[in-house]
């Protein structure tokens, strides 16, 4: 209803035409209030988002095709073409985001309060017929030998891709050449899978009636079923390959590399007490010179040699 106030042909008994148009008469424009912001060459626009968003005030997603109300700005110029700017604010918050056309690339582009869903890629890596870019039609239209070679090309690229296209021909020929029992079967792999969710939910229910929970649960997986065995048999999880590695060479480096001897309590008082002795209790007997041995020659005394090893080893008479 608003649009046709503005081509209404009503005109007021005291209309006077030397005042120029109705609108200028009632002093309103043709945009009603879309054009409140006329004077700031600001218009109000009903703008549709051109792609997915992640708002950043309040971190929800924003589907392509969400329509808002938008203060559109007239920013530049690229070439001939005017660069508009968009203003709008997110209905599920008080953020506001604003998006800028880009006629250099056929897309838009935004400034600040938001942040797009990254969903491109590259239509020449899957094969799809990518359309010829500004440069390439204006070469195209400009250099005959580049025309001819792109011409060479795309010819070479379509007698390359028949037998790929008869391929797939073939398969959807035979896959749907009885469209009933193809139907059927995939129906009775959907009611099966349906059936499984059921009994998956109902399983559920139970469970949570059972426990007085009101949590979601997630799907059993083998790794759970793991550590619910352990943590019942009170066991830590076992560890991994390169767990266990890693702790042996942990062990190897943290040890000494010097033999180490372990003594006991008894076996390091009777050492004390040996090393505490006089010299003669342990029967060291000082070097005698040649003279003194040919004079005792005759008197053969034993000698008793004392072993300070202890218990460190075995002792031997020495001679």
């Amino acid at each position: 209803m608003g649009e046709r106030k503005g081509v209404n042909k009503y005109y007021p008994p005291d209309y006077d035409p030397k005042v120029g148009g109705l609108n200028k008469f009632l002093g309103t424009h043709a945009l009603r209030e879309r054009a409140r912001k006329i004077d700031k060459g600001i218009i109000i626009i009903r703008f549709e988002m051109p792609y997915n968003i992640w708002c950043e005030g309040c971190k929800n997603h924003i589907g392509m095709g969400v329509r808002y109300n938008a203060e559109k700005t007239k920013v530049g110029m690229y070439y001939t073409t005017p660069i508009y700017e968009f203003k709008m604010k997110c209905h599920l918050c008080d953020n506001h985001f604003v998006i800028r056309a880009d006629p250099a690339n056929l897309d838009y582009v935004i400034q600040s309060g938001a942040r797009r869903q990254e969903n491109r890629w590259d239509p020449t890596q899957n094969e799809q017929i990518v359309p010829e870019t500004k440069e390439t039609q204006k070469r195209l239209f400009d250099d005959s030998m580049y025309k001819l070679e792109h011409g060479s090309e795309d010819k070479n690229l379509a007698d390359s891709s028949k037998p790929r296209l008869a391929q797939l021909f073939n398969r959807n020929e035979d896959l749907w050449a009885d469209s009933y029992t193809a139907n059927q079967k995939l129906r009775a792999e959907f009611r099966k899978r349906n059936n499984e969710l059921k009994d998956t939910v109902a399983r559920d229910n139970k469970l949570l009636k059972k426990s007085s929970l009101a949590i979601p649960l997630l799907a059993e997986r083998e790794e759970d079923k793991k550590m619910a065995s352990l943590l019942s048999m009170k066991l830590k999880p076992s560890k991994s390959i390169l767990e266990n590695t890693e702790s042996v060479r942990n062990k190897i480096i943290s040890q000494s590399s010097l033999p180490t001897c372990n003594f006991s309590r008894s076996k390091e008082e009777k050492a004390v007490r040996i090393l505490s002795k006089s010299k003669s209790d342990l029967g060291i007997v000082h070097k005698r010179n040649s003279t003194d041995i040919s004079s005792n020659a005759s008197e053969k005394k034993p000698k008793l040699s004392v072993s300070l090893v202890g218990d460190y080893g075995t002792s031997s008479e020495s001679d």
